[in-house]
């Protein structure tokens, strides 16, 4: 899709004689444990919404796809597509193509979490009564392992999302980003759809290109998802680490002011770097910055295990650790990327306007 904005529209929203016409995408990859849970979770079952479920699988190399299938044949609403590009944001741009003509409204879903009941009555009735472009929602990680359940307590605590908006209770009120859920379809067409150069953090992009439209964003705080971290630690890294390129990614392409709560993990990463180094160069004093912020960490954890009553929480400082020096090492990362290819692509546009 091209990226070239037009001015917003204001959300059509047309009323059928079985309501409001709804297409639902789901990216998935190798979702088998979780696939079935989002669909029954997702499907409505209240009336007045005409709805289509559109599964855009990214080459799942386990049941993903046979669970679809299977759940498609007892409810000819639900469908099964590909995703050659893999990643979320071709998904969710193949899902605003391929939808019905009808239906004006498209939800983002997540193969990996679970809905509470109405979930997609509820954001359709907010988008067309707060004429807005986009709905957003709050989530709350929830696990089943020892690991899952301590990576999950880090998430949902101030320490571990940073005081994010849809990570954290408050009000319902309009935001510059948030959980996606829900957006009027000709907005997001007109938008160019999701960025397809991001693996990560286009959602918050997209967001930017919103907001710079004049389109507004809805937070639904109320209209909480259940979301299933990762299973160990390995991978939250891996997804932080991906998480902060992204980020990185977008505040340079958008030149935007990253936030307090954006740098505050750039920060730690380097006084703990250069505690560490110091210390072994030039004595333990050195190490005492590192140890008060893991000592911070390990308390953080042991308090909430008592307040949460599960011994997994011991280990949510671990993963807030985990999270932060990731998330950190993914920013710079992606920073640095960001400035080489730019700085490639400038160099090459001069040679070319020489030759």
């Amino acid at each position: 899709m091209s990226s070239a904005p037009e001015s917003p529209q204001r959300p059509r929203c047309t009323i059928l004689p079985s309501g409001p016409s709804v297409t639902i995408v789901i990216p998935a990859l190798n979702e088998e444990n979780y696939i079935r849970r989002a669909i029954a979770s997702l499907t409505p079952t209240e009336g007045g919404v005409d709805y289509e479920l559109i599964v855009l699988d990214g080459g799942s190399i386990d049941r993903t796809r046979e669970i679809v299938s299977e759940m498609s044949a007892a409810n000819r609403r639900i469908r099964l597509a590909s995703n050659a590009a893999r990643f979320q944001a071709a998904a969710m741009n193949i899902g605003a193509k391929i939808a019905k003509p009808e239906s004006d409204i498209i939800i983002r879903a997540d193969g990996h979490s679970e809905y509470p009941p109405g979930f997609v009555g509820r954001l359709v009735q907010e988008l067309c009564e707060r004429k807005v472009a986009s709905v957003v929602v709050s989530y709350r990680s929830t696990g089943i392992t020892f690991v899952q359940r301590a990576i999950a307590a880090a998430q949902n605590s101030r320490l571990g999302n940073g005081g994010a908006a849809h990570r954290i209770a408050g009000a319902s009120r309009y935001v510059e980003h948030g959980h996606h859920a829900a957006f009027d379809r000709k907005t997001l067409l007109t938008l160019g759809g999701y960025d397809e150069s991001f693996t990560h953090n286009e959602d918050a992009e997209l967001d930017v290109r919103l907001s710079n439209s004049g389109a507004k964003i809805w937070l639904c705080s109320d209209l909480d998802v259940a979301y299933f971290p990762r299973k160990t630690f390995g991978a939250l890294a891996r997804q932080y680490f991906n998480y902060g390129a992204g980020r990185a990614k977008t505040i340079l392409k958008h030149r935007c002011t990253p936030k307090p709560r954006q740098l505050l993990p750039v920060g730690i990463l380097s006084i703990n770097s250069c505690s560490l180094v110091l210390g072994t160069s030039f004595g333990w004093p050195f190490f005492l910055p590192a140890l008060a912020y893991f000592g911070t960490c390990a308390v953080w954890g042991g308090v909430m295990a008592r307040y949460e009553r599960d011994s997994a929480c011991l280990a949510s400082g671990l993963a807030a650790t985990i999270m932060h020096h990731s998330w950190a090492a993914g920013f710079l990362a992606g920073s640095l990327r960001s400035i080489v290819r730019k700085s490639a692509g400038d160099r090459a546009k001069v040679a070319a306007a020489r030759s």
